[in-house]
């Protein structure tokens, strides 16, 4: 693979391919800078149940919750699990089935969101700064079409090029 990863060799997949690698390591960074940043210690993974949850509102089923984030259900449980014992998040029985419970976010939960986007305020003015606000807006309507395509293919052996 070449040094240039605006190079497009005539291989299609390859600017495809070199985007996700791209996504993936700033994926990485993100996670450590949010693990470094946040005033309540929050894991990536508990911060990603906060912000689904602020975002989205409502009563989440953990299985639901695991689906959304493509992890074992074992997995969510845990960061459920912890964020409960923290305050963070609610859990109460499934009015449905009596059986299942369902997740909702606690106003400590929407606080300590709220805490963890402050603190990488200045980190990202720095981002917008470095790499240009407008870039950046510009690069959302990609961005969220590739997540869209890939979360259309997500639960299916279907390649994820239809």
């Amino acid at each position: 693979m070449p040094d240039d990863p605006t190079a497009i060799p005539d291989d299609p997949g390859h600017a495809a391919f070199t985007l996700l690698i791209e996504a993936g390591i700033i994926a990485q960074l993100t996670r450590a800078l949010l693990e470094a940043k946040n005033p309540d210690g929050l894991s990536l993974p508990q911060f990603g149940v906060l912000s689904h949850l602020v975002r989205l509102g409502g009563a989440w089923s953990p299985l639901r919750l695991a689906r959304a984030f493509q992890q074992p259900k074992t997995t969510m449980t845990h960061t459920i699990a912890t964020l409960e014992k923290r305050g963070l998040i609610a859990m109460a029985p499934n009015p449905e089935d009596g059986r299942s419970k369902l997740v909702t976010l606690t106003e400590a939960g929407r606080a300590a969101h709220g805490r963890a986007v402050t603190s990488l305020t200045d980190d990202m003015i720095r981002l917008s700064g470095d790499v240009g606000a407008a870039r950046i807006a510009a690069a959302l309507p990609l961005l969220t079409d590739l997540r869209r395509h890939l979360d259309r293919y997500r639960d299916t052996d279907e390649p994820a090029t239809g």
